[in-house]
């Protein structure tokens, strides 16, 4: 991906130091930015603070590095990429959203062809395109087609989704036929897709092509079945607490536990920071497991079965397959 197509902020990168006076600075980069992590480090440098680059991997505005910087006497962060969802007094967290700067009328226009069928429109899209929305709207009435723009839940703008969270896409469904999702990749449309069970058409500004997403959602709903079919038959459980900051909840990891507990399933804590395959595959014995972190982790590819909360609620009886696919993976169990 060319980096040049964000605005990355520079001048306001080296205000900020220049302001706030950071002896020590941690930056955060998703991984299609991190070739500009040496770039903007100079800036920083510069400016009159230390720079240190985060080179782990780092997945959504959940994903801070706080331990990370106090391991480094860092006293500020530069979060890059995400619009601010968690706030940290200490160490200071500065978000930069990183913008796009690419046309996306084209696109849309061909995405058109795509909408006929249906005439109410949801809009979606990740903070790179929230400013282009109001812009995208007008063409779609253009059109003929009514749209509407949720606003609710954690997001800093209306219309705007995450990986994990959809709540602008669940508060207006049952006001459209369909939803327009803008952006780049498959991981947000294919989550929404599989969130609000409607059409989901997506507009691609950097493959520079639309597509329909509804093929591929029907494939992993049918992989998540088999999941929770393998899972349903299986009696060593491991419940994983993620270690990032904005991942870990273990009282939910508890109440999972203590639910399998109830119906004859043996259960285990494991508290980690990094969730993947090899990283499960050190616990031979335990033959299923059960995600309390980022929900979209469970979808990774594993050798074993990795369930969503909601899905465990399924294999345990506490919810029904049916209500799963009705109200969504993502909604946190209460």
């Amino acid at each position: 991906m060319n980096t040049e197509t964000f605005d990355l902020e520079e001048e306001r990168l080296a205000d900020e130091i220049r302001r706030r006076g950071p002896k020590r600075v941690l930056i955060q980069l998703p991984e299609g930015l991190k070739v500009e992590g040496p770039r903007l480090a100079s800036i920083i440098e510069k400016a009159g603070a230390l720079p240190i680059i985060s080179a782990d991997p780092c997945y959504g505005a959940c994903d801070l590095a706080i331990s990370e910087a106090e391991s480094l006497s860092a006293d500020l962060i530069i979060h890059y990429g995400h619009s601010e969802i968690l706030r940290c007094e200490e160490p200071q967290v500065i978000y930069f959203e990183a913008k796009a700067k690419v046309d996306i009328q084209t696109i849309v226009n061909d995405a058109l062809s795509l909408l006929k069928p249906w005439e109410r429109i949801g809009l979606v899209t990740t903070v790179q395109h929230v400013d282009e929305l109001e812009e995208v709207k007008r063409t779609l009435n253009d059109a003929g087609k009514s749209v509407t723009l949720g606003d609710a839940g954690l997001m800093k703008y209306p219309g705007q989704i995450t990986g994990c969270d959809y709540s602008n896409a669940e508060s207006v469904k049952d006001q459209v036929d369909a939803f327009l999702f803008i952006g780049g990749g498959r991981f947000h449309p294919l989550g929404l897709a599989l969130d609000v069970r409607k059409p989901t058409v997506v507009a691609d500004p950097y493959e520079g092509r639309a597509y329909s997403i509804d093929h591929e959602a029907q494939r992993l709903i049918r992989k998540r079945w088999a999941c929770i079919s393998v899972a349903k038959e299986s009696k060593y459980f491991g419940i994983l607490i993620g270690l990032k900051v904005g991942q870990t909840d273990l009282k939910a990891a508890v109440k999972i536990k203590d639910l399998l507990v109830e119906k004859s399933r043996n259960a285990t804590l494991l508290a980690l920071r990094e969730i993947n395959n090899g990283a499960l595959l050190q616990f031979p014995s335990l033959e299923a497991f059960v995600n309390t972190a980022c929900p979209r982790v469970a979808f990774d590819e594993f050798q074993k079965p990795v369930l969503t909360m909601r899905e465990a609620l399924v294999i345990l009886g506490e919810l029904s397959w049916e209500d799963l696919l009705k109200e969504g993976w993502f909604r946190i169990p209460s």
